[in-house]
């Protein structure tokens, strides 16, 4: 059994700013070594989740008019009451779709259906830089 951790940075400009990190994902599984096991990828981060999509226009905003829909971005957050930062939206917005997503792999390949992408999506209210995690269990 190998492990194999992979720190990555990712420049974001906040406000539903949405990624695909598919290919790099498959890479880091490729330099890995292995063949079979689970691969985790994970945002350091309350602002921003991972998650999986059919990563197309359409659909891509699809996606960000429902988030917007379900947690508007000028509602009242007591988070922004509190903290005066203007963002208690997006901690929303990550809680609900989490900092993580596992994939297997199997003969060295991420089991993704055809229209499948890994997405790393930025909700904050500012650019910065995201950090995440590529970890990679198995054999």
């Amino acid at each position: 059994m190998a492990f194999v951790s992979i720190p990555k940075e990712i420049p974001t400009k906040g406000f539903r700013d949405c990624h695909d990190i598919t290919e790099e994902v498959k890479k880091d599984v490729s330099k890995s070594g292995i063949t079979a096991g689970l691969v985790t990828v994970f945002i350091t981060g309350s602002t921003a989740g991972i998650t999986t999509i059919e990563y197309e226009d359409g659909a891509v905003m699809d996606f960000i008019d429902t988030i917007e829909k379900i947690i508007p971005q000028d509602g009242i957050y007591k988070h922004n009451l509190k903290w005066g930062d203007g963002n208690g939206f997006s901690h929303a917005r990550g809680a609900l779709i989490g900092p993580s997503i596992t994939i297997p792999l199997v003969d060295s390949k991420l089991q993704l259906g055809q229209w499948q992408q890994i997405i790393l999506i930025d909700f904050d209210n500012k650019e910065r830089t995201r950090k995440y995690l590529v970890n990679i269990l198995g054999d």
